[in-house]
């Protein structure tokens, strides 16, 4: 039998990007045009042809704006779970502000669905050695599991040598959490990120297939897979930054959806509730 994946979408627009965060100050993000609904739309479209449920990690910035948009993922039959409030990198906060944002955005989400919350995403799974201290917040505001751990090496996020498959973690101040780290790829010494997002654009289609079959079958694991609304909107405004930001953000938008297709085709997919409760993880 085949595996059951993960389907993640961090739910954001093309401007709140940490790749942009020089660029477009959080203050300035009204000024710019909102894509979100009609990407996220799009995205629901696809996975109905599919026939694939996902868990859709929403912004609570956008939550907050497009209430209906919350509404009709949850109508469809996916997952809510919570991106934070403001995408800010999580070791640039204080404790104070990250839990308080932490608490808004959960409440926020809840009170559209009237359902529990149970998962969590930082923006740009910035949860590494120096804020372990954002677990124990986490957990304290009633989150179940947590999906923000990248086991590489990374200029901007990353915990090398971190857990890389679906277990329970106790916090620095000794709770329980269920982490879902990012999916790799062992190679040697190395961890190879592959589980979405840029690195799904960057690599060719072969090479990501071959990569995923691999987790499944030679790691014998469940990898767990993540894009963004934006990457399926290639004519989305552009915005002035530096090349190399501009390259992890536009490399390849057009190719995406088409690939997002195929890998569709060519895997099983669900929550990660799903895949958590299969998995034991989920009480």
């Amino acid at each position: 039998m085949n595996k059951s994946n993960v389907m993640s979408v961090d739910v954001e627009d093309y401007y709140q990007v940490s790749a942009f965060a020089k660029s477009v100050a959080t203050n300035e993000w009204e000024q710019h045009e909102s894509r979100v609904v009609d990407n996220t739309l799009r995205l629901l479209d696809l996975f109905a042809e599919k026939k694939v449920k996902a868990t859709f990690f929403v912004l609570g910035w956008v939550a907050e704006r497009e209430s209906q948009l919350v509404k009709e993922i949850y109508r469809q039959g996916h997952e809510i779970a919570s991106h934070g409030y403001s995408h800010q990198l999580i070791y640039n906060q204080s404790p104070e502000v990250f839990k308080e944002e932490t608490i808004k955005s959960k409440q926020l989400l809840e009170d559209l669905i009237g359902e529990e919350v149970l998962g969590y995403r930082a923006a740009s799974y910035s949860i590494t050695k120096r804020n372990l201290w954002a677990l124990d917040i986490l957990a304290e505001a009633g989150f179940i599991y947590d999906s923000s751990i990248f086991p590489i090496r990374h200029d901007r996020y990353g915990i090398a040598d971190a857990k890389t498959t679906p277990h329970k973690l106790t916090t620095p101040n000794g709770a329980e959490l269920v982490e879902f780290p990012l999916t790799t790829r062992r190679i040697g010494n190395l961890n190879i990120p592959v589980a979405g997002g840029g690195y799904f654009r960057l690599y060719p289609y072969f090479l990501t297939r071959h990569f995923l079959k691999a987790v499944n079958k030679k790691q014998n694991e469940q990898f767990v897979f993540y894009l963004h609304p934006w990457e399926v909107d290639p004519g989305q405004p552009r915005i002035k930054a530096s090349w190399f930001s501009k390259f992890r953000h536009y490399n390849n938008l057009g190719k995406c959806e088409l690939r997002l297709s195929n890998l569709m085709d060519d895997f099983n997919f669900t929550t990660m509730k799903t895949v958590l409760t299969e998995l034991n993880l989920l009480q």
